[in-house]
């Protein structure tokens, strides 16, 4: 089992790499379960990236579909360190996704209130 906080490293071009802003991220994990990587090439190859690696490399942490609004998951739990006033970057990403899908323009990027 893989408990408690774990770095990941975050690949360039990748959905996690855009919300996070940086290259290695620690994330608090508690889990069993880890993607096969006997299945990875036809994962990705079915259009599935993987955007996320932990730090020696041999297991994902994060997935994504880079044509979907917001397909995303990881292996760890962004809830254990996201606050109602300082949201984590992937809940933050989700929202920003939903408001453009929706052609909502969020108050912050017209810089005027709605």
């Amino acid at each position: 089992m893989r408990l408690g906080a774990q770095e990941a490293r975050l690949v360039a071009g990748s959905r996690a790499r855009a919300a996070y802003g940086k290259d290695v991220i620690v994330e608090r994990h508690r889990h069993r379960y880890e993607v096969n990587n006997k299945y990875i090439g036809v994962i990705q190859a079915a259009g599935m990236k993987v955007g996320g690696w932990s730090a020696d490399e041999s297991l994902v942490e994060t997935i994504e579909l880079p044509d979907h609004p917001w397909f995303f998951a990881c292996q760890f739990h962004p809830e254990f360190t996201s606050t109602p006033r300082t949201g984590h970057p992937l809940f933050s990403g989700f929202i920003q996704a939903c408001l453009k899908a929706a052609g909502v323009v969020p108050a912050a990027a017209t810089g005027t209130d709605r």
